[in-house]
């Protein structure tokens, strides 16, 4: 969902190398590329849905083409993932869509800066199979000028904090997202800050100061529960 080649290339990368896979164990959709991308859902073990620069909180007749091309590609996908429980893990934008479908609002209301920020897992989120056994405080990345105001009807809550609540869910038994990025290391989110300084992220005039904080962050855990959900679903 990046039209930017260069974001878009280093975010597969980083799922391909966080998740242990090959190249060619996936299918690669560029959905603002592709006029009508058509998947048939049963082919795949599991579908993964990134980041994107597209806010799905702005009034429609603000949005551009491609954003409203990739969000009637998403409401019909999730049409058959969430009716079907088909696996599905959605990062940052992809629970924003995900969020959305589900009837739940999608503001500003808890955005988060770019950095590291400490999550917890819930109760419920600690007998997850995905988080069972992982530390109950951990840190991730983040960045996001929207998110979830609430958890969508019918979901569990599996990991929160205090400046954004709505963390990491589950839809079913194999429907999840997440507001952190589980695939990012501090190099890609270098990345990200060179190429998404003038979007509304953050005031392009601190982006050194950023690049110089994110500098050799440590985020293991996200990382764990990306590996875990991908071996869920391929083993």
């Amino acid at each position: 969902m990046r039209p930017e080649d260069i974001a878009s290339d280093s975010e597969f990368e980083a799922f391909l190398r966080v998740g242990c896979l090959k190249e060619d164990q996936v299918h690669r959709i560029r959905v603002e590329k592709e006029e009508t991308p058509k998947i048939d859902v049963n082919n795949y073990s599991a579908i993964i849905a990134g980041g994107s620069p597209f806010d799905v909180s702005k009034p429609i007749k603000e949005k551009s083409e491609i954003q409203l091309r990739i969000e009637n590609f998403y409401q019909d996908l999730f049409n058959r993932i969430v009716i079907d429980d088909i696996p599905f893990l959605g990062a940052c934008s992809g629970m924003g869509l995900l969020g959305q479908y589900c009837g739940t609002k999608i503001s500003g209301k808890f955005s988060e800066p770019v950095g590291s920020v400490a999550v917890s897992i819930t109760e419920e989120g600690s007998k997850d199979p995905i988080l069972k056994g992982l530390p109950k405080t951990f840190n991730a990345l983040v960045g996001h000028k929207e998110a979830c105001d609430e958890v969508p009807v019918g979901a569990v809550l599996l990991v929160t904090s205090d400046k954004c609540p709505v963390q990491m869910f589950r839809i079913k038994k194999n429907i999840y997202a997440t507001q952190f990025h589980p695939e990012a290391d501090s190099e890609e989110f270098v990345l990200r800050v060179k190429i998404y300084k003038e979007f509304g992220y953050f005031p392009p005039e601190i982006s050194d100061g950023l690049i110089a904080s994110l500098q050799n962050l440590d985020v293991p855990i996200p990382k764990e529960i990306l590996k875990r959900f991908i071996k869920k679903y391929t083993s």
